[in-house]
């Protein structure tokens, strides 16, 4: 599954690699392009949005 999640925290290369981590910790083989000038994150992973979605935020990065 492909997700494209806009994250307004999304600021430098660190949060590009917190973010990574916290989707990694859900999905090993996940594939992460994070962009923070546009703030958005595309995600190839197997793991249903939701998930994703609440492995990120609880590194306090929220999508919209």
């Amino acid at each position: 599954m492909s997700l494209q999640l806009k994250v307004p925290k999304l600021a430098c290369a660190a949060c590009v690699n917190t973010v990574t981590k916290a989707i990694r910790s859900v999905d090993t083989t996940a594939k992460v392009e994070a962009d923070p000038k546009t703030k958005i994150v595309r995600i190839d992973t197997q793991r249903e949005e939701a998930e994703i979605k609440a492995a990120i935020a609880s590194v306090g990065y929220p999508a919209a």
